[in-house]
């Protein structure tokens, strides 16, 4: 620097500032996570970045499926601790403080939520992160789980807040019929079916997982099976949808219009081991609504994603190839968009078909 009287220059004062480039630091990409309650993320395979919320009992033993599969961003929110599932860390359960239960009234448990509904808010900021997506399951014939829309505004503004591009979808599991022979219980099945009815959700039928299971598995694990089942099921359609094919590929942007589509979903799979019948495209339809733990499709489907999983034998087949064909063509039909993917695993028996069908 040039002193303008004599010509001559001086030095820059030491720099005394220390807060003079402060800025610097706030613009860095290194980030420092300081919140503590966070939970782990997902070690589960995803296209998309989502996280689960159990509502009450029945709820939350769904949500402790998706939490074993490695879905570790994973919350269980119950005004209990009795229902709270063996094995749960207490970092992934919140008690909702108010009532030890609310005794299958749903206005009650309306009430609880809703006063609570700020503190179940910050539970997922601090221990969720900012999911694209949140699934919130619930049973459909308790006084907690099927008042868990109350919940909706909340949720769907932390989506907001994160900027998140995904939605709230309802995983809503529908009593027995034996059960809903119980007024109170039909009662409240019906509540939260008209609730969650102009959001995407899925239903999940007791009775049509019973009745798949019966002969499989004792009474004393019918309803943990008929949860781990559709924990792999749905984890499976995430997991192919971030999968690379060198035939068709179902990417992530199919999945979110898939599962953002308002109305119902309907998700079933199949294994077809005849590869050469000429109806292979109503077979595989047919047996993954047969098979699905959903009751059947009232309605056409909005949207419809068919995912088929075949040996490189298969695929080389010129036959076989165009029965699959034939098979994306007959469940295109009976969809106003249909996604679609084929990948390659090896040793497969048969072709594995996994069909969801939303807004139906």
């Amino acid at each position: 620097m040039t002193d303008s009287k004599n010509g001559k220059s001086k030095s820059i004062p030491p720099y005394e500032d220390e807060d003079e480039f402060d800025f610097v630091d706030a613009y860095s990409d290194e980030t420092q996570e300081t919140d503590e309650e966070l939970l782990p993320e997902n070690t589960a395979s995803s296209a998309i970045d989502c996280a689960f919320i159990g509502v009450g009992g029945g709820g939350g033993k769904l949500a402790k499926a998706f939490l074993d599969l490695g879905f570790n961003r994973t919350i269980l929110v119950n005004t209990t601790v009795k229902d709270q599932p063996d094995g749960i860390d207490e970092n992934n359960f919140l008690l909702i403080p108010g009532a030890d239960g609310v005794g299958k009234d749903v206005e009650l448990g309306r009430k609880i939520l809703d006063e609570n509904s700020a503190m179940v808010e910050d539970s997922i900021r601090a221990r969720l992160g900012t999911p694209d997506w949140i699934f919130v399951l619930a049973g459909g014939g308790g006084g907690t789980g099927s008042a868990c829309v109350i919940l909706h505004d909340a949720l769907q503004r932390s989506l907001t807040a994160s900027g998140a591009s995904g939605k709230v979808v309802y995983v809503v599991s529908k009593p027995s019929a034996q059960e809903l022979l119980n007024s109170t219980i039909a009662k409240n099945f019906n509540e939260i079916l008209q609730d969650v009815s102009p959001h995407p959700h899925v239903i999940l039928d007791n009775e049509r997982q019973l009745q798949l299971l019966r002969n499989k598995v004792g009474m004393l694990n019918l309803y943990p099976m008929a949860n781990k089942n559709f924990a792999k099921l749905l984890s499976q359609v995430f997991k192919l949808a971030e999968t690379h094919s060198d035939i068709q590929t179902f990417d992530t942007k199919d999945l979110e219009k898939c599962f953002s589509t308002c109305g119902r979903i309907a998700i079933g799979s199949t294994m077809i081991k005849d590869t050469s019948r000429r109806d292979l495209g109503a077979a595989v339809l047919t047996s993954c609504i047969n098979a699905s733990p959903c009751p059947p499709p009232g309605n056409r489907a909005k949207t419809g994603t068919l995912l088929l999983v075949v040996s490189s034998k298969m695929a080389s087949d010129p036959k076989v190839s165009k029965n699959l064909e034939a098979a994306f063509s007959y469940v295109g039909g009976r969809t106003d968009t249909l996604f679609s993917g084929v990948y390659i695993k090896d040793n497969v028996p048969g072709i594995i078909a996994i069909c969801v069908l939303a807004g139906c």
